[in-house]
């Protein structure tokens, strides 16, 4: 699902690379944790992985697809089979819960008919069928996640990315975002969660790829969240 080659990223006019030598291997169905202080790499692995930006050198493959042979015409269509959740949620304020999952599926050209019916069981699966009328200021910071979470998951991504999906968040609704994001898992999407929580790494003892200063330091399957002092 998402395969590096000797990454190596340096920002224009920068001195350090902010990811260097970078081999990474996900494969279909993973559920994988990165992690790292701030400056380790981890936003730019995220644009990378986007196609926000390109590798300075090496190679990156995401779902089968060679970045390096990806035509500009066809970013929008991969982007399509990546799901993204981030840490302030990007709800459209001035839409109810229902438009903004419903959003995701117009920009592609969902015919109405199949919005109609996606739509609710999304906002179903996410236990938020009765607040679809509600407009992002009216839910709690949990709820509206959620919501970002229906709207990453309507298309059917083969890969979500979660960037700090719980940053906003308290231990409790962390939680249950933690355990939706492990049922999509189950039911056969990639997830690959960056982030700073240390008892959720920790408790899920999930695989758990930690980067410092843009390299990667260690790769464990059933790992935890490693203090770098």
């Amino acid at each position: 699902m998402i395969y590096l080659d000797h990454v190596k990223y340096k920002y224009p006019g920068g001195k350090k690379y902010a990811l260097n030598d970078v081999n990474i291997k996900i494969e279909p169905g993973e559920f994988v944790f990165i992690v790292g202080s701030s400056g380790s790499g981890k936003t730019s692995l995220i644009k990378l992985l986007l196609k926000e930006m390109e590798p300075t050198s090496g190679s990156l493959k995401v779902a089968g697809v060679d970045y390096a042979k990806l035509k500009r015409k066809n970013i929008p269509k991969l982007r399509r089979r990546i799901g993204v959740v981030f840490q302030n949620f990007r709800l459209l304020k001035d839409r109810t819960v229902y438009e903004n999952v419903a959003f995701a599926q117009r920009v592609v050209e969902t015919p109405s008919r199949y919005i109609r019916r996606q739509v609710p069981a999304m906002l179903t699966l996410v236990g938020l069928a009765d607040k679809y009328k509600s407009y992002p200021k009216q839910l709690s910071g949990g709820e509206q996640q959620r919501v970002a979470l229906a709207r990453a998951l309507v298309n059917k991504p083969e890969l979500l990315l979660a960037d700090e999906p719980t940053g906003n968040l308290d231990p409790k609704n962390s939680w249950e975002i933690m355990r939706l994001l492990e049922d999509i898992n189950r039911k056969g999407t990639t997830v690959v969660v960056v982030t700073h929580n240390k008892e959720i790494v920790n408790m899920m003892q999930k695989r758990v790829i930690t980067l410092k200063k843009g390299e990667i330091i260690s790769d464990e399957q059933k790992g935890g969240y490693i203090d770098e002092d």
